[in-house]
Formats: C-alpha cells, structure tokens, sequence
C-alpha cells in the first residue's frame, strides 16, 4: 500500500514541478505557452475570416469555455488524471507480475522501431480511430452521453468550445486508449507530443467560427463545415453525425457522415438543453446527479 501511496505523492510532486517549470522556463517545445499560442492564432483566424459575421467577438460563454481550456489541459491533471494514470499503470504491472509477465511481452509489434514518420503516422491513425469509436460511445450509452452532453451545450460555435468537456470524458478515453496502445508499443514522448499538438489544432479548427472545408481534403480531415453539423440540434438520427476527432475519413468509411447544408446558422444542442446548468461546477457535477 505504501508504494501506491508513494507514486500517488509522486503524481503530484512531479507534476506540479513540470507546470510550474513549464510557466517559468518557456521552451521549443512547451505544452503551457504552446497551447496559449495556438489558441489565439485559430482565434485571430476567427476575426480575420468568420462565418457568423453577426457572432460576438466575445460570443456566449466565452470566457466560460477559456476557463475550461485551463482546467481540463492543466489543473484536471494535477487534480486527478496523472496520479490515477500512473496508479493505473502500476496495477497493471503488478497484476501482470503476479502471472511472471512484463507489460512488453503483450506487445504485438513495437511501432518505436519503424522510422519516425511511419510509427507517428501508425500512432495517429490507430489513436485517432479508437478516439472515433469511444465518441460515438459517448452518444450512445446513455451515462456517458451524460458526461458528454457538457460538450454540447455549447449554443455558440467558436475554437473555445473545443475546451468544454466534464472532467470525466478525458477518464473514458484514457481508459479505453490504454491498452491499444500498449499493444503496439510506445514511441518517442517528444514524438508524440507533435502528433498530440496537431491534433489539438485540428480540433480548434472545428470548432472555430470559419467556414473551411479544406476541399477535397475534407474526406479525410475533420473540419469546421462538417463539425458544425455533429452539434446540431436537429439530427436524423437518434445518436448522432459526424464523429470525426481529427479524421474525416472514418466517417465516410462508416456511413456516419452528414452535411446537408452548409450549417452555417443552424441551432445548436440538444434536447431539452434549456435545463442544462449553465455553471461550471454544477455541469462537472451534472453526470453524476440523478
């Protein structure tokens, strides 16, 4: 019990030195200036050349879904997700141990030894398709439709609203990721912090108020156009359109793609969404309540 104590503490202590490193000490490659950065380079992309011409600068719950972005991408780790990450791993560890098994000897294949572009391109689309399924999950089983319903009750479409999701939609997806990609073994950090901030642009751009589709690209990446349709708050169907994290492509594959329109004013939200909270605490606590 001690040493799950001790990496609980380890969690935090370690964590806290890393953001407070990371604010103090800026460099190539910082998560804290790096996500500050690209966030107002989408949002000034927003005032060069928005869609809604008629949308507030400052549209409804702006700073509300800034405070998110802060929450969710730091203050949630230091609260919870990086000790119950690295506990994870070590239940795993010493479950596996019990049965004299290491955790690389369920690997597959290690993705670490192809080159570089290759094992980045592997790990992008294998995480990017399991995120695909686990989101269409979250609109399907209707406890975590619960917890994703935070996410939707954005009525105002801007890349800030990429920010608002409940503290345990990240838990869902970290869960259900894991053990794929344990499997296929890891690859570089600083690798993969490339493919995780690219990613974090591409969703930015989704929600941003800009009318791109990419052309012909649209079929394989998500974008503004088609994004603004998984929002909406008429569907034709029960669970929803357009799952695409930062791939297009499995909804096409899949039959889930939906652009009627060009979306530009369509209403969003769901049902009923005039009960939903509309503060912060009582949305995080919101799943939870019966």
């Amino acid at each position: 019990m001690n040493k799950y104590l001790q990496t609980i503490l380890d969690s935090y202590t370690g964590y806290f030195n890393y953001l407070l490193n990371e604010i103090q000490f800026p460099n190539w490659d910082n998560y804290f200036y790096g996500l500050i950065a690209m966030s107002l380079v989408v949002w000034i992309l927003e005032l060069l050349f928005p869609w809604r011409k008629n949308q507030a600068i400052l549209r409804k719950d702006f700073w509300l879904d800034l405070f998110y972005l802060f929450f969710n991408f730091f203050l949630l780790n230091l609260i919870l997700l990086i000790a119950l990450s690295n506990i994870t791993a070590q239940l795993i560890n010493d479950f596996s141990g019990i049965f004299g098994l290491e955790l690389t000897s369920i690997q597959l294949f290690a993705i670490s030894d192809l080159p570089t572009p290759w094992s980045l391109l592997i790990f992008f689309l294998i995480s990017d398709f399991i995120q695909w399924n686990v989101h269409r999950l979250l609109h399907i089983v209707p406890f975590l439709w619960k917890i994703h319903q935070t996410h939707h009750s954005v009525k105002e479409m801007g890349f800030a609203a990429h920010f608002r999701y409940n503290w345990m939609e990240p838990i869902v997806y970290k869960s259900i990721l894991y053990l794929p990609i344990m499997i296929i073994g890891g690859v570089n950090v600083q690798d993969v912090f490339i493919v995780h901030f690219i990613s974090i642009a591409i969703g930015h751009l989704n929600h941003a108020n800009i009318g791109w589709d990419y052309g012909y690209l649209k079929y394989i990446l998500n974008n503004p156009k088609m994004h603004i349709w998984h929002h909406s708050k008429k569907l034709p169907n029960k669970y929803g359109v357009n799952f695409g994290i930062s791939l297009s492509l499995w909804d096409y594959l899949f039959g889930t793609n939906y652009i009627p329109s060009d979306g530009k004013n369509i209403e969003l939200g769901f049902k009923n969404d005039h009960q939903f909270p509309q503060d912060f605490l009582e949305q995080e606590l919101y799943p939870l309540k019966k």
